[in-house]
């Protein structure tokens, strides 16, 4: 088992001074317990400090030509691989400014010349036992934030894989595809991203708030679990009592979203965004939407973002019931909406930002197979296709 004073032994020390015979004394000093370099010059004392196998301690000769102890050390210092090195200074200058100079560059020690032997040799050491124990304290922490690195990555997969499997269930008692999903979220995030710089929005879109928005969008219907199959699924149109219910959704989808943070005991940013678009994406710029009725600036910001995005979806994509609207037509339903069904600065950015918008279409767009197992998903129901569902928005 390797201790302290194994690491000490095999220590590297780099000598540095600028009078041959000084060397020589300071390394028949040191060889027996070190291995010991030399260098002539700060400049030679920089090359071998930066080389790849980097000294444990370095004794610096204060006054040489060219660069003196002082910038050798200054460089030393401001290297991040060398920053960590212990520099002892050892010279002939003894005044307290010259030695204050040194500590205040960063030296670790200050040895006056003459030297005394047993004094040089047990300050090498004291100080080589506090390199190797920051040392291993730095390697530690290294290793412990690489750790905590690895398992908030992990959680963090685990968290989106949750959530597209919650979305993935309401998903599955629909007729929009797993797709939807995908191509949402794509659409917020890139209308957030539009409108980070916008004067009524810059002070909510930062990046941690746009990585919400887009971890959250999958469940925007998440809701519709709640909805029984004979109205979500049923033939023709619903009567009022029907559609109440239909609109449910919502409150359901918020509801669902708390009992998972009560479950967990604590408020979880992500979910609380989750809340905000389950809750709110029907709401309408003009009052008319639901559950509240909320109009204007008090329907929150990430269920105005999903309004846009989950209409445009619904009007450009494939179904088995019907063909995607061309997106010139969607665009221009879109802009039809401005003011009244959406939030008219998120509209703009919807239109400088379209091209955008059908690429994210054509990157996720639906399969033939995405299509084939809904239409054996209403099959296997024994259900017509529900008329309602044929309305674009």
């Amino acid at each position: 088992m390797m201790d302290a004073s194994d690491v000490i032994e095999r220590a590297t020390i780099l000598v540095v001074d600028d009078t041959p015979d000084n060397l020589a004394v300071l390394s028949s000093l040191l060889k027996d317990e070190y291995r010991v370099k030399v260098a002539s010059s700060g400049e030679k004392a920089l090359k071998v400090a930066m080389a790849e196998t980097s000294p444990d301690l370095i004794l610096l000769d204060i006054m040489m030509p060219g660069l003196d102890g002082y910038e050798v050390c200054r460089r030393l210092k401001a290297e991040p691989r060398t920053h960590h090195i212990p520099v002892i200074f050892l010279t002939a200058k003894a005044e307290v400014d010259a030695e204050k100079t040194g500590l205040d560059l960063g030296a670790v020690d200050y040895i006056t010349k003459p030297i005394s032997p047993p004094i040089v040799l047990a300050r090498v050491k004291t100080h080589l036992k506090l390199k190797a124990t920051a040392d291993f304290l730095r390697d530690k922490n290294d290793f412990l934030e690489h750790e905590v690195a690895k398992r908030t990555e992990e959680v963090m997969a685990i968290q989106d894989v949750t959530i597209l499997a919650m979305a993935s269930l309401a998903e599955t008692r629909d007729l929009e595809t797993g797709n939807h999903i995908r191509r949402t979220q794509f659409y917020v995030k890139a209308l957030a991203t539009r409108l980070r710089t916008h004067p009524r929005f810059a002070a909510h879109l930062d990046d941690g708030t746009i990585d919400m928005l887009f971890k959250s969008a999958p469940l925007h219907d998440i809701g519709k679990v709640g909805i029984p199959d004979r109205i979500l699924l049923k033939p023709g149109r619903f009567v009022p009592e029907e559609f109440e219910i239909m609109k449910t959704h919502t409150t359901l989808g918020r509801e669902a979203i708390e009992h998972a943070e009560h479950s967990l005991g604590t408020k979880v940013e992500f979910l609380t965004t989750a809340k905000e678009i389950a809750f709110g994406h029907q709401e309408k710029w003009d009052g008319s939407g639901y559950p509240q009725g909320l109009a204007g600036d008090d329907i929150p910001l990430s269920a105005r973002l999903m309004a846009v995005a989950d209409v445009y979806d619904a009007l450009i994509s494939r179904r088995v019931y019907k063909e995607g609207m061309p997106h010139e037509k969607a665009v221009e339903i879109i802009v039809q909406g401005r003011g009244q069904h959406f939030d008219p600065d998120i509209v703009d950015a919807f239109l400088a930002i379209q091209d955008e918008f059908r690429a994210i279409a054509d990157e996720h767009s639906d399969s033939d197979a995405d299509l084939k197992r809904k239409k054996d998903l209403l099959s296997i129901s024994g259900t017509e296709m529900p008329a309602h569902q044929k309305a674009t928005s």
